[in-house]
């Protein structure tokens, strides 16, 4: 057999150019557009044929280029001008170094992927990308941050066809050592159900921000411990957890190597919710009581929920926990039974520990992704607070965000500089304004290149002459689970056969994105779509565009016209993916879910008709299909085909109306700094008083929770009608409370008032706090209001736990209600 040596050879860049090195390492390239065309100018042609990754390109120069760009003065004097930048970039004083002090010092953030680059393949999708706008935008709004995530050897898949269509999945291995990552040098040890398995630890710089991602693939652990951080959700349930225990619990324990102490902990959906209990662990190891360890990590915890269905949400049955936490859990002082009950629902008959569950309960904020994510996330894990109406559950909603500079095409960059304002991101309304005033020709010029270029990219990677750089072009990529519906047009082949052979209004579609290996029902999806495209109908003009990445992404939100999302309302979490492309200047036509359902008004895109809450889904879908050809039959092609003086200046003025509603919101920096100001710095002042001072704030906290606990039981409200309205027509209420042993300055009485809906609850109430005084050896409240409304009204009173230190004054869960 032929021996092969397997090494990597040393770029031997000249010592004038050794900075190039250190450019390459830190993944602010990936956004810094000077930084790009510097690599490019080395060698265009090696540049590409990397796929833009610096790290690739540094090692394929030849050693006479380097000669002739160290000897080159101008070269020089541009590779100074990008260190400078990115010293700066690291070390200068940004948004969160020019606010007032702050309690915060340092957030970790754990997520079980991370989307920065595609020459960093270590993502899927929407989360992952979503975690790496993130870090991006910490970096630039210079928020103290550090990152956690895994750093798996294959990725994830790439995507080819077999001949009928059917989704193909390769997994090709990844070099650590030729990537955008340097090896701490740094190992730590932890127990996977009985062995002790090695993690190295590799760090990424994003900018200003490390990201640490942790390695199973360490000389001495067994093949099994090896390939724990083989592939991106890949393997079954057990394979899942094992990789959930070594980034939640082998995470935090990296961070203590790195000698790294955040207040404040961030678990970018439950796949990372075991940070928390070693988080306890810790406590508990430094003579916490663990009632007081859990006051003390939730103080400090914060969890984004993404889901919107409990199906999608981790689950593991007793016995694995059994398997791979007996141990950990006899370290807390209690058994795997005791344990499991952090998991658990007792509104549901479901043994198996619930990751998101076990994450709210040990976080302190809570938040979903989107307004009407709230709403459903709230309705969701309602039954964790049984007591509490369904719009008063503690989980708030911080809407996604993405990274500008990361998505928007240089020429658009360019056009929102020279227009709204050299600083466009992050800029508020009365900034963005002035995108009305944008010039139509100029507008529309780069619109028509970025179509072009998309056009001219779709044809390179094919091989083949499709589609046409002057049709109306849609957009449809994302992940493809069934809810997300990618083949609604398809319900009715012949509008669309009709659509796509207007030759006086050329449509085109092109399709992206992949179906997890497992999801037989998304790859049919993807081969009906693929299938329907190779028709002689379709041809050319309806195209699958394969092995989706962020490349592929950029590329279609700079050359699309319409953005299409049409799943089941209210499915969709978020859908930043939307976002991205009406910052390029394309326009949504789209469900209202997610993002849209507060971004939509009426002119920057179009809204499909959603008929959800019909039990008939094969009705629900045709009946929004037809709202959807309907859109694009009436109003999408005509306005995009309505020429005046060779422009479609009604559709230029719904891109720039676009840009003006949108760019002020739906950014990453706006996304962190709301994170900061209402998560991060509340979580890090409580989780430093709770944790402080050998914990006594928190001690206090869980004695107070469990006197509370214990009383409430006799707690009770009693409120008589309210008297008649007077002259001016107030009403008098007054409440007898009994407190049942807890003291008036342990909870809080409210005057609950407002109109009553068709199921005789008040609607959006107005809340009036009230005083407490004694009444003998009882308590009462007494409170005047007025109605706002005519109409069927309502008032109430209730009593609810009191404490300075609770994260929410809900927490608990116990409402005491009035009775009669």
């Amino acid at each position: 057999m032929r021996a092969l040596h397997r090494f990597r050879g040393d770029s031997h860049l000249p010592t004038e150019l050794e900075g190039l090195r250190r450019l390459a390492l830190n993944l602010q390239w990936a956004w810094h557009e000077p930084s790009r065309q510097l690599f490019e100018s080395i060698d265009p042609a090696q540049w590409a044929a990397v796929g833009h990754d610096p790290v690739q390109l540094l090692e394929r120069v030849s050693t006479g280029r380097w000669t002739d760009l160290a000897a080159d003065a101008v070269f020089r004097s541009q590779l100074t001008d990008r260190l400078h930048e990115l010293d700066n970039a690291v070390h200068g004083a940004r948004w969160f170094q020019l606010r007032d002090q702050s309690p915060l010092n340092l957030v970790a953030y754990f997520s079980p992927e991370f989307g920065l680059t595609e020459t960093l393949a270590q993502y899927s999708g929407g989360l992952g990308v979503l975690a790496g706008d993130h870090l991006k935008a910490a970096s630039d709004l210079g928020v103290p941050l550090v990152a956690v995530g895994l750093l798996y050897r294959n990725g994830y898949f790439r995507q080819s066809f077999s001949a009928d269509g059917w989704q193909q999945e390769h997994f090709p291995a990844q070099d650590p050592s030729g990537l955008a990552m340097v090896p701490t040098g740094v190992q730590i040890s932890l127990e996977v159900g009985g062995e002790h398995v090695a993690v190295s630890i590799w760090r990424v710089d994003v900018g200003r921000t490390p990201l640490y991602l942790l390695d199973t693939d360490v000389e001495g652990n067994t093949a099994d411990a090896r390939g724990i951080t083989d592939r991106l959700y890949g393997g079954d349930v057990e394979h899942r957890l094992r990789q959930e225990i070594v980034l939640g619990i082998g995470g935090v324990r990296a961070l203590r190597a790195m000698g790294l102490r955040p207040e404040v902990f961030h678990t970018n959906e439950g796949h990372a919710g075991f940070l928390s209990l070693e988080r306890l662990r810790e406590h508990v190891a430094n003579g916490f009581a663990l009632t007081d360890a859990v006051e003390a990590v939730r103080a400090g915890g914060v969890f984004t929920t993404h889901t919107p269905v409990p199906a999608g949400i981790d689950r593991f049955p007793v016995e694995l926990m059994q398997k791979y936490f007996a141990g950990f859990a006899a370290q807390l002082g209690i058994t795997v039974e005791q344990m499991m009950t952090f998991g658990l629902r007792a509104d549901e008959d479901d043994p198996r520990f619930n990751m998101a569950v076990m994450s709210l309960r040990l976080a302190g904020r809570a938040n979903a992704v989107a307004k009407l994510h709230g709403e459903v996330s709230r309705e969701m894990f309602q039954g964790l607070w049984p007591d509490v109406p369904v719009e008063e559950v503690p989980i708030g909603s911080v809407t996604n965000g993405v990274h500008a500079h990361t998505w928007v095409a240089p020429r658009i960059a360019d056009l929102l500089g020279s227009g709204v304002h050299p600083i466009w991101d992050g800029a508020d309304a009365a900034v963005w304004d002035a995108a009305h005033k944008l010039d139509d020709r100029e507008v529309w010029a780069a619109r028509n290149a970025g179509r072009s270029e998309f056009v001219g990219t779709v044809r390179a990677r094919l091989g083949r002459d499709v589609l046409d750089p002057e049709a109306l072009t849609i957009g449809f990529a994302r992940r493809f689970a069934t809810y997300k519906r990618a083949t609604l047009l398809l319900s009715q082949p012949e509008r669309l056969a009709a659509i796509l052979g207007a030759s006086d209004r050329p449509v085109q579609f092109v399709f992206a994105g992949k179906a997890h290996p497992a999801d037989e029902p998304g790859k049919q999806m993807i081969q009906a779509i693929e299938q329907f495209g190779r028709t002689n109908q379709a041809y050319g003009r309806f195209i699958f565009f394969p092995d989706y990445d962020m490349a592929i992404a950029r590329s279609m939100y700079a050359g699309c016209d319409v953005w299409l999302n049409n799943p089941r309302r209210p499915l969709e979490a978020c859908g930043t993916s939307g976002m991205k492309a009406a910052l390029n200047g394309a326009l949504n036509c789209s469900i209202l879910d997610g993002w849209w359902d507060e971004a939509y008004d009426g002119r920057n895109g179009w809204a499909i008709d959603s008929f959800e809450g019909q039990g008939d889904l094969a009705w629900r879908d045709r009946m929004e299909a037809e709202s959807l050809f309907h859109l694009l039959e009436t109003e999408i092609v005509p306005t995009f085909f309505d020429r005046h003086d060779g422009l479609p200046t009604r559709w230029l003025e719904a891109v720039k109306h676009g840009w003006a509603t949108i760019g002020p919101v739906f950014t990453a920096s706006r996304m962190v700094r709301e994170y900061v100001t209402d998560m991060y710095e509340p979580a890090a002042d409580r989780g430093n008083r709770l944790a402080g001072d050998s914990g006594a704030a928190a001690r206090q906290l869980a004695a107070f929770k469990a006197r509370v606990v214990a009383a409430w039981p006799q707690v009770r409200v009693t409120m008589p009608a309210p008297e008649p309205p007077d002259d001016d027509d107030r009403r008098r209420v007054s409440a007898a409370i009994s407190l049942g042993g807890l003291h008036a300055d342990e909870v809080t009485a409210e005057l609950l008032h407002g109109p009553l809906g068709i199921d005789d609850q008040i609607q959006e109430p107005t809340v009036v706090p009230l005083t407490i005084e004694a009444d003998g050896e009882s308590w009462r409240v007494t409170a005047d209001f007025v109605a706002r409304l005519g109409g069927p009204y309502g008032c109430t009173v209730r009593v609810i736990p009191r404490h300075p230190d609770q994260s929410h004054p809900l927490e608990l869960g116990r409402i005491a209600w009035a009775t009669r």
